[in-house]
């Protein structure tokens, strides 16, 4: 069992609750913290009990409010290359994880915290946070992934105009952006993010991580998203939950899927 510093773990009810604990530090993304969510989701890959995963930051001001700069000042070329391409490679797995895993943004999502939100497959905003990823104003730019993802997520102009002038978007401009799926009152988040949780918990789990996979085909160089899709598809044909929802569909009863 990993031992954790950084993070909070709570599982419940099949979902692995995730909470970056550096309130005092605005939950910024450190090099030990990375490691932990590395960890923390390679627990969610190898538990069969995990359903799915719900990231938050600790306190009510933010969820992450970016990288430990003290850390990133250290830097040199070599150093610098390495220590983005290991973020990029924990937020990957986020990203690439076949069970659901949703981010409940609870105040900043700044620089790192933004990629971090970004990568998540799902988001959802408390009503006072606030997203963007400001490091032109210090002389960067993102190194998580921030320039592919959000990018893809609010088209290539406003990704353009947010990362060159380094603005902050409030929850309501970020939902109309296409950037969060929802946003509800902060005392409503993590009850928020547990009913989507719960209602795609409720389908059939191979299903569902293939749907994650041929969307991340979209992106994915040198892939045939449309192939990919087929033979998903072809592989669901073939699943004990196929046989599962189609018997059920035809009985009117509730499926009960295995995810095989």
């Amino acid at each position: 069992m990993a031992i954790y510093e950084n993070l909070l773990l709570d599982q419940q009810n099949g979902i692995l609750f995730i909470t970056i604990n550096r309130a005092d530090k605005l939950n910024a993304l450190n090099i030990e913290t990375i490691r932990e969510i590395r960890n923390a989701m390679q627990q969610v890959y190898d538990d069969a009990t995990i359903k799915g995963a719900i990231i938050t930051g600790a306190g009510p001001k933010a969820f992450v409010a970016g990288a430990d700069i003290t850390e990133i000042a250290e830097l040199s070329e070599v150093t610098a290359r390495s220590f983005a391409e290991r973020g990029q490679d924990v937020f990957a797995m986020i990203e690439r994880s076949n069970k659901p895993v949703i981010a409940a943004v609870n105040g900043f999502a700044l620089g790192g915290g933004c990629e971090l939100a970004m990568a998540c497959h799902l988001r959802v905003a408390s009503e006072n946070a606030r997203f963007g990823q400001p490091e032109v104003n210090l002389g960067l730019i993102p190194g998580y992934g921030g320039t592919q993802r959000l990018t893809q997520l609010v088209g290539k102009g406003k990704a353009m105009e947010l990362m060159m002038t380094a603005d902050m978007v409030n929850a309501q401009d970020a939902l109309q952006l296409g950037l969060v799926n929802h946003v509800v009152p902060q005392e409503q988040l993590l009850g928020k993010c547990v009913e989507i949780m719960e209602k795609i918990m409720s389908k059939a789990p191979l299903a569902v991580g293939l749907v994650i996979e041929c969307v991340n085909a979209v992106y994915t160089k040198d892939e045939d998203g449309y192939q990919t899709e087929a033979n998903a598809f072809a592989r669901c044909c073939t699943s004990e939950d196929f046989v599962e929802g189609t018997s059920a569909f035809i009985e009117k009863r509730k499926a009960d899927f295995t995810g095989n």
